[in-house]
């Protein structure tokens, strides 16, 4: 076969890959959200996911069912187990997100999602997408909301990373032409414009925060370019809100920098820089394990821990010394995000207690997951002991 033919169907393959991105961009509504509190009923679904996380979710639930066993016997809520996201069943029905599955997510107001598994497609693998990646998309979730507080450093982040557009949406998309391959990145004005909204309205409502954006617009000049554009043509909408931007790299050292690491509030940055800052932040915060993370969208939000889903503590006989923090803390957020602000405070101030009393990782003695949990539900019965 002559490269003309060989340079036809790879051009096809582009132009599939434009078409979907363009009727996309088309299909992008406004953002919008949810008035809770005139709900007849909440639905929060719960998926564990793979490797621990069947074990930090079993733990995450019982502290729930505690806090809110009120509205629960009432009937004003409902925690729904979903199954089928489990990499068995993705692999055995060759699809990220089965149909039926899909629909039960769909059916709910809220999820809560334990870490999932994502096949490499070294040798014989299934090329199924990162589930995260799929959710994002098929529910619109187009803000992942990550904050990162460290009081005795004043450091009080908020990181807006954009979450359907950038190198994943389009991860399983990429060509490849025998001795080269691509890989594509994509960013729309619609999709731009309503992150830089959601970030510079959280600014002005806590304050007239610094909003600072995050690119590489100096190399990668068409996407990131473009991303830059807008979120400063957005700023001007928010004349009270300074406003700045920095390149990705030197981004990351400021976070490490003692000088300047306070002088940060409100970060934006596309897909996968904020994949990176986020982490790089929770590091610094105490650990990837002990960070949640929200998916906001216009319908459907999305609460899940930030870390992988632990196979080789799986495969040592492990699991059961899982951390569930960073999902108890994606659960806290989830609270407050339907205002159930008391409740939040509480669970808040009981994961500070037990990440001060529980010996979670490193050598030596470990304390279980299970343990955790009994630990953070003492301090919300007021049964602690100091």
């Amino acid at each position: 076969m002559d490269n003309t033919v060989n340079n036809a169907k790879y051009i096809e393959a582009f132009e599939k890959v434009l078409l979907e991105q363009q009727e996309r961009s088309r299909s992008m509504g406004a953002a919008s959200f949810p008035d809770y509190s005139k709900a007849e009923k909440i639905v929060i679904g719960t998926f564990a996911g793979d490797g621990i996380g069947p074990v930090i979710m079993d733990q995450t639930i019982r502290v729930l069912d505690y806090l809110l066993a009120e509205d629960l016997s009432a009937g004003k809520m409902e925690l729904r187990k979903i199954d089928g996201l489990t990499i068995e069943n993705r692999i055995a029905q060759g699809n990220t997100l089965p149909g039926d599955v899909l629909t039960e997510i769909k059916e709910c107001d809220l999820l809560l999602k334990g870490p999932t598994t994502t096949p490499d497609n070294q040798g014989t693998g299934p090329n199924l997408e990162s589930a995260n990646v799929a959710l994002r998309r098929e529910l619109d979730l187009f803000a992942n909301v990550r904050p990162v507080s460290i009081p005795e450093k004043n450091i009080n982040w908020v990181f807006y990373r954009e979450n359907t557009e950038g190198e994943y949406v389009l991860g399983s998309k990429g060509i490849d032409c025998g001795e080269l391959a691509f890989d594509f990145k994509v960013t729309t004005d619609a999709g731009t414009e309503r992150i830089a909204r959601a970030a510079f309205e959280y600014a002005k409502a806590n304050g007239n925060l610094r909003v600072s954006i995050v690119t590489k617009a100096n190399i990668i000049k068409k996407t990131d370019g473009r991303f830059l554009d807008i979120c400063y043509r957005i700023a001007k909408e928010y004349p009270d809100v300074a406003t700045d931007d920095w390149y990705v790299d030197i981004m990351s050292a400021n976070l490490i920098n003692p000088r300047v690491q306070k002088n940060f509030n409100v970060i934006i940055a596309p897909n996968l820089y904020g994949d990176i800052l986020t982490d790089e932040a929770a590091q610094i915060q105490g650990g990837v394990g002990t960070a949640g993370s929200a998916n906001i969208g216009s319908k459907h939000a999305m609460f899940e821990a930030i870390h992988g889903s632990g196979l080789r503590m799986v495969a040592r006989g492990n699991a059961n010394l899982a951390n569930p923090a960073s999902l108890l803390n994606a659960a806290e957020m989830m609270l407050r995000h339907i205002g159930k602000t008391e409740k939040a405070n509480a669970l808040g101030k009981a994961l500070d207690y037990a990440n001060t009393k529980m010996v979670m990782a490193g050598d030596g003695h470990r304390d279980t997951a299970e343990a955790f949990a009994d630990t953070v539900l003492s301090h919300l019965k007021g049964e602690r002991v100091e």
